[in-house]
Protein backbone atom coordinates (compact mmCIF):
# COMPACT_ATOMS: atom_id res chain seq x y z
CA UNK A 1 0.00 0.00 0.00
CA UNK A 2 1.08 3.56 -0.66
CA UNK A 3 2.53 5.30 2.38
CA UNK A 4 1.39 8.68 3.65
CA UNK A 5 4.96 9.79 2.99
CA UNK A 6 4.45 9.06 -0.72
CA UNK A 7 1.32 11.23 -1.09
CA UNK A 8 3.30 14.48 -1.22
CA UNK A 9 6.97 13.50 -0.91
CA UNK A 10 8.27 17.05 -1.35
CA UNK A 11 6.12 18.39 1.49
CA UNK A 12 8.01 18.53 4.80
CA UNK A 13 5.13 19.73 6.99
CA UNK A 14 1.58 18.48 7.48
CA UNK A 15 -0.74 21.17 8.89
CA UNK A 16 -2.86 19.75 11.70
CA UNK A 17 -6.16 21.58 11.38
CA UNK A 18 -9.02 21.97 13.85
CA UNK A 19 -12.05 23.43 12.05
CA UNK A 20 -14.90 24.88 14.10
CA UNK A 21 -16.89 26.30 11.17
CA UNK A 22 -17.22 24.14 8.05
CA UNK A 23 -17.48 27.31 5.95
CA UNK A 24 -13.82 27.98 6.72
CA UNK A 25 -12.63 24.63 5.38
CA UNK A 26 -12.29 25.49 1.70
CA UNK A 27 -10.62 28.93 2.01
CA UNK A 28 -8.29 27.57 4.69
CA UNK A 29 -7.31 24.61 2.53
CA UNK A 30 -6.77 26.85 -0.47
CA UNK A 31 -4.48 29.08 1.57
CA UNK A 32 -2.43 26.10 2.75
CA UNK A 33 -2.15 24.68 -0.77
CA UNK A 34 -1.15 28.06 -2.17
CA UNK A 35 1.54 28.24 0.49
CA UNK A 36 2.96 24.88 -0.55
CA UNK A 37 1.37 22.57 2.03
CA UNK A 38 -1.08 20.35 0.13
CA UNK A 39 -1.13 17.49 2.67
CA UNK A 40 -3.76 18.59 5.20
CA UNK A 41 -4.82 16.68 8.32
CA UNK A 42 -8.27 17.69 9.55
CA UNK A 43 -8.69 16.44 13.10
CA UNK A 44 -11.94 14.77 14.06
CA UNK A 45 -12.26 16.86 17.21
CA UNK A 46 -15.23 19.03 16.24
CA UNK A 47 -18.78 18.33 15.04
CA UNK A 48 -17.94 20.02 11.73
CA UNK A 49 -14.79 18.00 10.98
CA UNK A 50 -16.35 15.49 8.58
CA UNK A 51 -18.18 18.25 6.71
CA UNK A 52 -14.85 20.06 6.43
CA UNK A 53 -13.14 16.97 5.00
CA UNK A 54 -16.01 16.53 2.57
CA UNK A 55 -15.84 20.15 1.39
CA UNK A 56 -12.07 20.15 0.91
CA UNK A 57 -12.17 16.86 -0.97
CA UNK A 58 -14.87 18.19 -3.29
CA UNK A 59 -13.69 21.76 -3.84
CA UNK A 60 -9.90 21.88 -3.44
CA UNK A 61 -8.55 19.37 -5.96
CA UNK A 62 -4.90 20.20 -5.28
CA UNK A 63 -5.27 19.36 -1.59
CA UNK A 64 -4.60 15.89 -0.22
CA UNK A 65 -6.99 15.92 2.70
CA UNK A 66 -6.83 13.40 5.49
CA UNK A 67 -8.45 12.83 8.86
CA UNK A 68 -6.63 12.94 12.17
CA UNK A 69 -7.56 11.92 15.70
CA UNK A 70 -9.10 8.76 14.27
CA UNK A 71 -9.67 6.53 17.30
CA UNK A 72 -12.31 3.99 16.26
CA UNK A 73 -13.33 1.72 13.41
CA UNK A 74 -16.46 3.83 13.01
CA UNK A 75 -14.30 6.94 12.72
CA UNK A 76 -12.27 5.26 9.99
CA UNK A 77 -15.39 4.50 7.96
CA UNK A 78 -16.82 7.99 8.44
CA UNK A 79 -13.57 9.70 7.47
CA UNK A 80 -13.04 7.66 4.33
CA UNK A 81 -16.70 8.10 3.43
CA UNK A 82 -16.24 11.86 3.67
CA UNK A 83 -13.31 11.74 1.26
CA UNK A 84 -10.26 11.45 3.50
CA UNK A 85 -7.27 10.22 1.52
CA UNK A 86 -5.21 9.29 4.56
CA UNK A 87 -5.80 8.58 8.25
CA UNK A 88 -3.86 9.53 11.37
CA UNK A 89 -4.39 8.21 14.90
CA UNK A 90 -2.79 9.29 18.19
CA UNK A 91 -2.35 5.61 19.11
CA UNK A 92 -3.52 2.21 17.96
CA UNK A 93 -5.22 -1.02 18.93
CA UNK A 94 -5.57 -4.25 16.98
CA UNK A 95 -9.15 -3.34 16.06
CA UNK A 96 -8.28 0.19 14.95
CA UNK A 97 -5.28 -1.01 12.98
CA UNK A 98 -7.43 -3.60 11.22
CA UNK A 99 -9.99 -0.97 10.26
CA UNK A 100 -7.31 1.36 8.92
CA UNK A 101 -5.82 -1.47 6.86
CA UNK A 102 -9.22 -2.38 5.43
CA UNK A 103 -9.98 1.24 4.55
CA UNK A 104 -7.70 1.10 1.52
CA UNK A 105 -6.10 4.49 2.23
CA UNK A 106 -2.65 5.18 3.72
CA UNK A 107 -2.52 5.59 7.49
CA UNK A 108 -0.23 6.66 10.31
CA UNK A 109 -0.90 4.86 13.60
CA UNK A 110 0.45 6.70 16.60
CA UNK A 111 3.34 5.46 18.76
CA UNK A 112 5.39 6.86 21.61
CA UNK A 113 7.49 3.86 22.73
CA UNK A 114 9.93 1.42 21.21
CA UNK A 115 7.65 -1.48 22.08
CA UNK A 116 4.78 0.06 20.11
CA UNK A 117 7.10 0.56 17.14
CA UNK A 118 8.24 -3.07 17.26
CA UNK A 119 4.63 -4.26 17.51
CA UNK A 120 3.69 -2.32 14.39
CA UNK A 121 6.74 -3.56 12.51
CA UNK A 122 5.61 -7.10 13.35
CA UNK A 123 2.32 -6.21 11.68
CA UNK A 124 4.14 -5.05 8.55
CA UNK A 125 3.54 -1.35 9.26
CA UNK A 126 6.60 0.90 8.98
CA UNK A 127 5.00 4.38 8.65
CA UNK A 128 3.96 5.84 11.99
CA UNK A 129 3.01 9.04 13.80
CA UNK A 130 5.30 9.83 16.74
CA UNK A 131 3.06 11.48 19.32
CA UNK A 132 3.27 13.49 21.48
CA UNK A 133 6.67 14.13 19.96
CA UNK A 134 8.28 16.59 22.37
CA UNK A 135 6.72 15.10 25.50
CA UNK A 136 7.74 11.57 24.43
CA UNK A 137 11.43 12.40 24.02
CA UNK A 138 11.65 14.51 20.89
CA UNK A 139 14.61 14.50 18.54
CA UNK A 140 16.98 12.59 20.88
CA UNK A 141 14.45 9.77 21.29
CA UNK A 142 13.85 9.37 17.56
CA UNK A 143 17.59 9.52 16.93
CA UNK A 144 18.01 6.66 19.40
CA UNK A 145 15.35 4.59 17.62
CA UNK A 146 17.04 4.98 14.23
CA UNK A 147 19.86 2.58 15.17
CA UNK A 148 17.95 -0.55 16.24
CA UNK A 149 14.79 0.16 14.21
CA UNK A 150 15.94 1.83 10.98
CA UNK A 151 13.01 0.49 8.97
CA UNK A 152 10.48 2.60 10.90
CA UNK A 153 9.67 6.09 9.57
CA UNK A 154 7.86 8.73 11.53
CA UNK A 155 5.80 11.89 11.31
CA UNK A 156 6.48 13.59 14.66
CA UNK A 157 3.56 15.67 15.90
CA UNK A 158 3.01 17.45 19.19
CA UNK A 159 5.25 20.33 20.17
CA UNK A 160 6.84 20.65 16.73
CA UNK A 161 7.53 24.29 15.88
CA UNK A 162 9.68 26.47 13.63
CA UNK A 163 12.37 26.23 16.32
CA UNK A 164 12.75 22.44 16.09
CA UNK A 165 11.13 21.32 12.82
CA UNK A 166 14.41 21.30 10.93
CA UNK A 167 16.03 19.20 13.69
CA UNK A 168 13.32 16.58 13.29
CA UNK A 169 13.50 16.65 9.50
CA UNK A 170 17.26 16.13 9.60
CA UNK A 171 16.76 12.67 11.09
CA UNK A 172 16.94 9.73 8.66
CA UNK A 173 13.80 8.13 10.11
CA UNK A 174 11.55 11.20 9.79
CA UNK A 175 9.49 11.60 6.62
CA UNK A 176 7.62 14.76 7.59
CA UNK A 177 6.42 16.62 10.66
CA UNK A 178 2.94 17.66 11.75
CA UNK A 179 2.23 21.04 13.28
CA UNK A 180 -0.12 23.91 13.89
CA UNK A 181 2.18 26.91 13.95
CA UNK A 182 1.06 28.08 10.51
CA UNK A 183 -2.50 28.22 11.86
CA UNK A 184 -2.44 30.79 14.68
CA UNK A 185 -5.81 31.10 16.43
CA UNK A 186 -6.04 34.85 15.86
CA UNK A 187 -5.53 34.44 12.11
CA UNK A 188 -8.19 31.74 11.96
CA UNK A 189 -10.61 33.81 14.04
CA UNK A 190 -10.09 36.76 11.71
CA UNK A 191 -10.26 34.51 8.63
CA UNK A 192 -6.95 36.03 7.59
CA UNK A 193 -6.22 33.51 4.85
CA UNK A 194 -3.44 35.65 3.39
CA UNK A 195 -1.52 35.36 6.66
CA UNK A 196 -2.12 31.61 6.74
CA UNK A 197 -0.75 31.36 3.21
CA UNK A 198 2.35 33.32 4.18
CA UNK A 199 2.99 31.17 7.24
CA UNK A 200 2.39 28.03 5.18
CA UNK A 201 4.95 29.19 2.63
CA UNK A 202 7.49 29.72 5.42
CA UNK A 203 6.74 26.26 6.81
CA UNK A 204 7.08 24.65 3.40
CA UNK A 205 10.56 26.16 3.14
CA UNK A 206 11.73 24.23 6.20
CA UNK A 207 13.55 21.58 4.26
CA UNK A 208 16.83 19.93 5.04
CA UNK A 209 19.33 20.07 2.16
CA UNK A 210 20.64 16.77 0.83
CA UNK A 211 23.67 15.83 2.88
CA UNK A 212 22.65 17.81 5.90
Amino acid sequence: MTSVFDLAPETPVVPVVVIEDAADAVPLARALVAGGLPLIEVTLRTPTALDAVRAIAAEVPDAVVGAGTVVSAAGVAEAVGAGARFLVSPGWTERLLGAMRESGVPFLPGVSTASEVVALLEQGVDAMKFFPAEAAGGVPYLKSLAGPLPQARFCPTGGVSPANARDYLSLPNVGCVGGTWMLPPDALAARDWARVETLAREAAAVRVPVGG
